[in-house]
Protein backbone atom coordinates (compact mmCIF):
# COMPACT_ATOMS: atom_id res chain seq x y z
CA UNK A 1 0.00 0.00 0.00
CA UNK A 2 3.15 2.73 0.32
CA UNK A 3 4.21 3.36 -3.02
CA UNK A 4 8.32 2.31 -4.10
CA UNK A 5 8.67 6.28 -4.59
CA UNK A 6 7.59 7.51 -1.48
CA UNK A 7 10.05 7.67 1.48
CA UNK A 8 8.55 6.85 5.23
CA UNK A 9 10.78 6.50 7.88
CA UNK A 10 11.32 3.39 9.64
CA UNK A 11 10.32 5.83 12.80
CA UNK A 12 6.84 6.27 11.53
CA UNK A 13 4.03 3.70 12.38
CA UNK A 14 1.74 3.41 9.62
CA UNK A 15 -1.49 1.21 10.56
CA UNK A 16 -1.12 -2.31 7.70
CA UNK A 17 -4.30 -0.80 5.78
CA UNK A 18 -2.62 2.84 4.83
CA UNK A 19 -2.00 3.66 1.28
CA UNK A 20 0.71 6.14 0.70
CA UNK A 21 1.04 7.96 -3.05
CA UNK A 22 4.48 8.38 -4.97
CA UNK A 23 6.77 10.87 -3.89
CA UNK A 24 5.45 11.70 -0.35
CA UNK A 25 7.59 12.39 2.82
CA UNK A 26 6.40 10.62 6.07
CA UNK A 27 9.38 11.65 8.46
CA UNK A 28 9.99 10.55 12.42
CA UNK A 29 7.75 9.96 15.00
CA UNK A 30 4.80 10.05 12.91
CA UNK A 31 1.43 7.98 13.41
CA UNK A 32 -1.51 6.97 10.86
CA UNK A 33 -4.68 5.30 11.80
CA UNK A 34 -6.30 2.30 9.50
CA UNK A 35 -7.64 3.61 6.55
CA UNK A 36 -5.82 6.60 5.96
CA UNK A 37 -5.15 7.59 2.24
CA UNK A 38 -2.21 9.89 1.50
CA UNK A 39 -2.11 11.48 -1.62
CA UNK A 40 1.51 11.91 -3.77
CA UNK A 41 3.80 14.45 -2.75
CA UNK A 42 2.41 15.47 0.48
CA UNK A 43 5.02 15.47 3.62
CA UNK A 44 4.08 15.01 6.74
CA UNK A 45 6.63 15.26 9.92
CA UNK A 46 6.06 14.51 13.49
CA UNK A 47 5.82 14.11 16.29
CA UNK A 48 2.51 14.07 14.23
CA UNK A 49 -0.40 11.43 15.02
CA UNK A 50 -3.08 11.36 12.48
CA UNK A 51 -6.12 9.19 13.23
CA UNK A 52 -8.48 6.89 10.68
CA UNK A 53 -9.71 6.95 7.90
CA UNK A 54 -8.19 10.46 7.15
CA UNK A 55 -7.53 11.51 3.13
CA UNK A 56 -4.40 13.52 2.23
CA UNK A 57 -4.32 15.38 -0.74
CA UNK A 58 -1.10 16.46 -2.57
CA UNK A 59 1.37 18.92 -1.63
CA UNK A 60 -0.28 19.47 2.03
CA UNK A 61 2.02 20.21 4.34
CA UNK A 62 1.41 18.62 7.89
CA UNK A 63 3.22 18.62 11.22
CA UNK A 64 5.72 20.77 10.38
CA UNK A 65 7.42 22.76 12.58
CA UNK A 66 5.67 26.21 13.90
CA UNK A 67 6.32 29.63 12.25
CA UNK A 68 7.20 31.36 15.60
CA UNK A 69 10.23 33.48 15.91
CA UNK A 70 10.23 31.86 19.45
CA UNK A 71 10.38 28.17 18.21
CA UNK A 72 14.00 26.18 19.50
CA UNK A 73 13.14 22.76 17.93
CA UNK A 74 11.36 21.86 21.23
CA UNK A 75 9.85 18.18 20.66
CA UNK A 76 5.94 19.55 19.97
CA UNK A 77 2.93 17.52 18.90
CA UNK A 78 0.01 17.93 16.46
CA UNK A 79 -2.91 15.89 17.20
CA UNK A 80 -5.11 14.90 13.91
CA UNK A 81 -8.45 12.85 15.18
CA UNK A 82 -10.65 10.85 12.43
CA UNK A 83 -12.00 11.35 9.29
CA UNK A 84 -10.67 14.55 8.12
CA UNK A 85 -9.45 15.69 4.71
CA UNK A 86 -6.50 17.81 3.96
CA UNK A 87 -6.79 19.25 0.52
CA UNK A 88 -4.42 20.67 -1.79
CA UNK A 89 -1.56 22.70 -0.56
CA UNK A 90 -2.90 22.94 3.32
CA UNK A 91 -0.55 23.32 5.90
CA UNK A 92 -0.94 22.17 9.64
CA UNK A 93 1.60 22.93 12.03
CA UNK A 94 2.58 21.73 15.35
CA UNK A 95 2.33 23.47 18.77
CA UNK A 96 5.10 25.67 20.85
CA UNK A 97 5.85 25.11 24.24
CA UNK A 98 5.18 28.44 25.24
CA UNK A 99 1.30 27.45 24.09
CA UNK A 100 0.01 24.48 24.30
CA UNK A 101 2.78 22.41 23.06
CA UNK A 102 0.28 20.94 20.98
CA UNK A 103 -1.83 21.19 18.10
CA UNK A 104 -5.48 19.94 18.07
CA UNK A 105 -7.83 18.89 15.74
CA UNK A 106 -10.83 17.02 16.02
CA UNK A 107 -13.27 14.34 13.86
CA UNK A 108 -14.79 14.52 10.47
CA UNK A 109 -13.25 18.47 9.44
CA UNK A 110 -12.88 19.29 5.54
CA UNK A 111 -10.03 21.79 5.20
CA UNK A 112 -10.05 23.21 1.54
CA UNK A 113 -6.76 23.77 -0.42
CA UNK A 114 -4.36 26.44 0.82
CA UNK A 115 -5.94 26.50 4.84
CA UNK A 116 -3.59 26.99 7.45
CA UNK A 117 -4.02 26.04 10.58
CA UNK A 118 -1.07 27.28 13.27
CA UNK A 119 0.71 26.28 15.92
CA UNK A 120 -0.97 25.73 18.93
CA UNK A 121 -4.79 26.03 17.35
CA UNK A 122 -7.71 23.89 18.97
CA UNK A 123 -10.12 23.18 16.01
CA UNK A 124 -12.98 21.24 16.75
CA UNK A 125 -15.03 18.87 14.80
CA UNK A 126 -17.46 18.62 11.13
CA UNK A 127 -15.69 22.22 10.68
CA UNK A 128 -15.34 23.63 7.28
CA UNK A 129 -12.30 26.19 6.12
CA UNK A 130 -12.78 27.31 2.94
CA UNK A 131 -10.10 28.37 0.55
CA UNK A 132 -7.15 30.33 2.14
CA UNK A 133 -8.92 30.49 5.26
CA UNK A 134 -5.97 30.85 7.59
CA UNK A 135 -6.40 30.71 11.72
CA UNK A 136 -3.40 32.40 13.90
CA UNK A 137 -1.08 31.21 16.69
CA UNK A 138 -3.89 29.75 19.69
CA UNK A 139 -7.05 30.10 18.39
CA UNK A 140 -9.62 28.26 19.37
CA UNK A 141 -12.75 26.82 16.84
CA UNK A 142 -15.95 25.05 18.33
CA UNK A 143 -17.58 22.25 16.58
CA UNK A 144 -19.43 22.85 13.51
CA UNK A 145 -17.95 26.35 12.45
CA UNK A 146 -17.27 27.34 8.73
CA UNK A 147 -14.86 29.75 7.51
CA UNK A 148 -15.81 30.57 3.69
CA UNK A 149 -12.66 31.53 1.78
CA UNK A 150 -9.89 33.75 2.56
CA UNK A 151 -11.24 34.29 6.28
CA UNK A 152 -8.77 34.78 8.99
CA UNK A 153 -8.28 34.74 12.72
CA UNK A 154 -6.10 36.72 15.01
CA UNK A 155 -3.91 35.16 17.56
CA UNK A 156 -5.83 33.89 20.51
CA UNK A 157 -9.30 34.56 19.45
CA UNK A 158 -12.31 32.11 19.84
CA UNK A 159 -15.13 30.93 17.47
CA UNK A 160 -18.15 29.17 19.53
CA UNK A 161 -20.01 26.29 18.26
CA UNK A 162 -22.28 26.46 14.97
CA UNK A 163 -20.85 30.11 14.27
CA UNK A 164 -20.08 31.14 10.50
CA UNK A 165 -17.44 33.09 9.19
CA UNK A 166 -18.34 35.10 5.30
CA UNK A 167 -16.01 35.14 3.02
CA UNK A 168 -12.71 37.74 3.81
CA UNK A 169 -13.87 38.22 7.18
CA UNK A 170 -11.39 39.52 9.52
CA UNK A 171 -12.05 38.48 12.98
CA UNK A 172 -9.50 40.17 15.61
CA UNK A 173 -11.77 39.88 18.76
CA UNK A 174 -14.04 36.34 19.85
CA UNK A 175 -17.06 35.08 18.10
CA UNK A 176 -19.74 33.80 20.08
CA UNK A 177 -21.88 30.78 18.75
CA UNK A 178 -24.37 30.82 16.70
CA UNK A 179 -23.50 33.81 14.86
CA UNK A 180 -22.91 34.97 11.57
CA UNK A 181 -20.22 37.61 11.28
CA UNK A 182 -18.66 39.06 8.14
CA UNK A 183 -16.63 41.96 6.87
CA UNK A 184 -13.09 43.55 8.00
CA UNK A 185 -13.16 43.96 11.01
CA UNK A 186 -15.70 41.65 11.23
CA UNK A 187 -18.78 42.55 12.91
CA UNK A 188 -21.85 40.33 13.80
CA UNK A 189 -24.90 39.89 11.04
CA UNK A 190 -27.10 37.78 13.01
CA UNK A 191 -27.31 34.14 13.83
CA UNK A 192 -26.51 31.16 11.63
CA UNK A 193 -29.98 30.09 11.05
CA UNK A 194 -30.00 28.21 8.09
CA UNK A 195 -26.59 26.17 9.59
CA UNK A 196 -29.01 25.36 12.41
CA UNK A 197 -31.89 24.27 10.27
CA UNK A 198 -29.67 21.60 8.50
CA UNK A 199 -28.62 20.42 11.82
CA UNK A 200 -32.18 19.73 12.81
CA UNK A 201 -32.51 22.33 15.19
CA UNK A 202 -35.63 22.77 15.79
CA UNK A 203 -38.07 26.11 14.99
CA UNK A 204 -38.44 26.87 18.87
CA UNK A 205 -35.03 26.54 19.34
CA UNK A 206 -33.34 28.71 17.18
CA UNK A 207 -36.42 31.11 17.90
CA UNK A 208 -34.65 31.14 21.31
CA UNK A 209 -31.32 31.34 19.86
CA UNK A 210 -32.61 34.51 18.49
CA UNK A 211 -33.96 36.33 20.93
CA UNK A 212 -30.94 34.87 23.08
CA UNK A 213 -28.97 37.21 20.16
CA UNK A 214 -30.93 40.00 20.52
CA UNK A 215 -30.34 40.50 24.01
CA UNK A 216 -26.54 40.05 23.59
CA UNK A 217 -26.88 42.67 21.08
CA UNK A 218 -29.62 44.70 20.54
CA UNK A 219 -30.88 44.99 23.91
CA UNK A 220 -28.80 48.07 25.01
CA UNK A 221 -27.75 45.64 28.17
CA UNK A 222 -24.11 45.87 29.59
CA UNK A 223 -22.22 42.60 28.66
CA UNK A 224 -22.40 41.42 32.62
CA UNK A 225 -25.98 42.09 32.35
CA UNK A 226 -26.96 40.46 29.57
CA UNK A 227 -24.74 37.75 30.33
CA UNK A 228 -26.91 37.29 33.43
CA UNK A 229 -29.99 37.52 31.31
CA UNK A 230 -28.56 34.87 29.26
CA UNK A 231 -28.11 32.77 32.54
CA UNK A 232 -31.58 32.96 33.46
CA UNK A 233 -32.56 32.21 29.88
CA UNK A 234 -30.53 29.04 30.09
CA UNK A 235 -32.08 28.09 32.77
CA UNK A 236 -35.18 26.46 30.45
CA UNK A 237 -34.03 26.80 27.45
CA UNK A 238 -30.79 24.56 27.43
CA UNK A 239 -29.76 25.95 23.67
CA UNK A 240 -28.91 29.26 25.04
CA UNK A 241 -26.66 27.63 27.62
CA UNK A 242 -23.33 27.89 24.79
CA UNK A 243 -23.49 31.13 24.87
CA UNK A 244 -23.28 31.77 28.31
CA UNK A 245 -20.41 29.12 28.79
CA UNK A 246 -18.44 30.86 26.00
CA UNK A 247 -18.98 34.74 27.48
CA UNK A 248 -17.60 32.99 30.89
CA UNK A 249 -14.17 32.41 28.55
CA UNK A 250 -13.67 35.23 26.91
CA UNK A 251 -10.85 37.10 26.64
CA UNK A 252 -10.26 39.40 24.05
CA UNK A 253 -13.93 40.90 23.71
CA UNK A 254 -16.60 39.75 21.47
CA UNK A 255 -17.64 41.27 17.99
CA UNK A 256 -19.82 44.11 18.18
Amino acid sequence: MIDPRAIVSPKAELAADVEVGPYTVIGDGVTVGAGTWIGPHTVINGPTSIGRDCRVFQFASIGDAPQDKKYKGEPTRLEIGDRNVFREFCTMNRGTVSGHGVTRIGDDNLFMAYSHVAHDCIVGSKCVMANYSVLAGHVEIGDWVILAGYAGIHQFCKVGAHAFLGNNAAVTRDVPPYLLVSGSPAEPKGINAEGLKRRDFSPEQIANIKNAYRVLYRSGLKLAEATERLTELARTQPEVAPFVEFLGRVTRSIVR
